[in-house]
Order: structure tokens, then C-alpha cells, then sequence
């Protein structure tokens, strides 16, 4: 007898939460469509189409089916999530898991919860930024108000971004109390060069991934997605120049 895939509905619900769990998770768009794709090939589906945006999942098959639609309301960056998912395709891929297997496995990465604790984030963007103030030849004098600096603005970007579901108003409120902060310890004599001190402590902010991200599936030819993340990039820069700009103006 000849191996049994799931029914086709159910091919289609598991290639949707996958891609939509890669999505959330910061996934290249080119990454996602590919993982979906070899989902159905591995079930049963060796002809799907799909169509991946920033902002939603277009699947369907060349079965009776009609196409599914999923919104993608929330991203961040999961990578951690990624990988799994990614784990779970090549399981399917290679036999080990069945339909409803992965169906239940992607359920529970989704429902996980891997991000660091709020305070070992806090740390790492404290640390993070008093290393970069190093690495753009900065003062080891500065370093300590660079970590603070660095620490209380990524404090507010997470307090205000729960406060003000708009990531480029907290993105914009941590940058200029990062100015704010740093012209303090300037001003104070506790620091000495601003420019560094400012460089350091906004690192943590700057859409590292999105700019990544958007550089890759241009390349890869997804143009509609390349230019939305590229501009997300280029708003959450704005955002962070203004806040910036707005300190050195007053």
C-alpha cells in the first residue's frame, strides 16, 4: 500500500500556521513560501501556490479547495520559532512526522512562549550599547552612561509600545530619552563625547533585521515585500533620527 497523506484541508491549515509562525518570527518572505511549499509537496500537495506579504498568507492548492487567507497582525523577532518550524518541515520531509503530528507540534510552538525575561533584555541592550559605543571608537569613560542611557531607552521602548500599540511612537519616545539622558551625563561632566554616547545607546533600536530582511527578498525578487519592509526599516529610522533630532534642537 501506498503511503496516506492527510486530507487536503488539513495539508492547507498546517502550511498556513507554519508560514504564519515563520512570518511573526521575522522569516524572509522567499523562506517562508519555500517552507510551505515543501510542507504540501512532503503531505500529498505537490503542486501549491502561495503568496506571502508582511501583513498576511495566501495559500491554495490545484484541488477542489478554495484559497485560505491569514492576517498577520503582530511581528517581532523569534528566530528561535524559525528554527522549529524549519525542524518540523524536514521532519515531515523525511517521514518522521504524520499530518496530525505536525499539526499538534506547530500548535504548541505557537502557543509557546521562548522570548528572554524582560530584565535579561533590559541587560543585554544596557551591555550592548556600551559595546558599541567601543566598537565606534568611543571613550571607556562613556561606557557606563552609554549602558544606562541604552538601558533606560530600551525600558521605555517596551513599557510604551505595551501602552501605544505603535512601535514607531515608543521607537521615538526611547530615542529621545536617550538624548535626553545622554546630554545629561554630557552636561554633568559624567560624559564626554554626546555623539558617541547617543550612537551607542540607539543601536539596540535600529531595524537590523527589517533592513536584512527587505535587502533579501529584493533580491530574491519579492518586490512587494522588499519595499514594505524596507520602508517599515526607514520609518522605525525616522522615528528614532526625530527623537534624536528633536534633543539637539531645544
Amino acid at each position: 500500500m501506498g503511503k496516506e497523506f492527510p486530507p487536503t484541508i488539513e495539508v492547507i491549515e498546517i502550511c498556513l500556521l507554519a508560514g504564519k509562525i515563520m512570518l511573526q518570527g521575522g522569516a524572509e518572505t522567499y523562506r517562508v513560501e519555500d517552507t510551505m511549499t515543501r510542507i504540501a509537496a512532503s503531505l500529498g500537495i505537490p503542486h501549491s501556490h502561495s503568496y506571502v506579504t508582511p501583513t498576511g498568507i495566501i495559500f491554495s492548492t490545484d484541488g477542489t479547495e478554495p484559497a485560505k487567507l491569514i492576517r498577520i497582525s503582530e511581528r517581532s523577532t523569534d528566530l528561535y520559532k524559525v528554527t522549529l518550524v524549519n525542524g518540523v518541515s524536514r521532519r515531515i520531509s523525511s517521514g518522521e512526522l504524520d499530518g496530525k503530528g505536525a499539526l499538534a507540534r506547530l500548535k504548541e510552538i505557537e502557543s509557546a512562549d521562548y522570548t528572554f525575561p524582560v530584565y535579561q533584555q533590559i541587560l543585554a541592550a544596557s551591555i550592548a550599547s556600551g559595546c558599541f559605543l567601543i566598537m565606534f571608537l568611543g571613550s571607556w569613560t562613556d561606557f557606563i552612561p552609554a549602558m544606562i542611557a541604552g538601558g533606560l531607552g530600551f525600558v521605555s521602548f517596551i513599557y510604551v509600545h505595551r501602552v501605544v500599540q505603535i512601535k514607531f511612537f515608543s521607537e521615538f519616545i526611547a530615542s529621545l530619552l536617550i538624548g535626553l539622558i545622554a546630554y545629561f551625563f554630557v552636561y554633568t561632566g559624567a560624559g564626554t563625547e554626546l555623539d558617541k554616547i547617543i550612537i551607542g545607546s540607539v543601536m539596540p533600536l535600529v531595524p537590523g533585521l527589517l533592513i536584512t530582511n527587505a535587502v533579501r527578498d529584493l533580491m530574491a525578487g519579492h518586490l512587494v515585500s522588499g519595499l514594505s519592509k524596507g520602508a517599515e526599516a526607514f520609518l522605525t529610522a525616522f522615528a528614532i533620527g526625530a527623537g534624536i533630532a528633536l534633543v539637539f534642537t531645544f
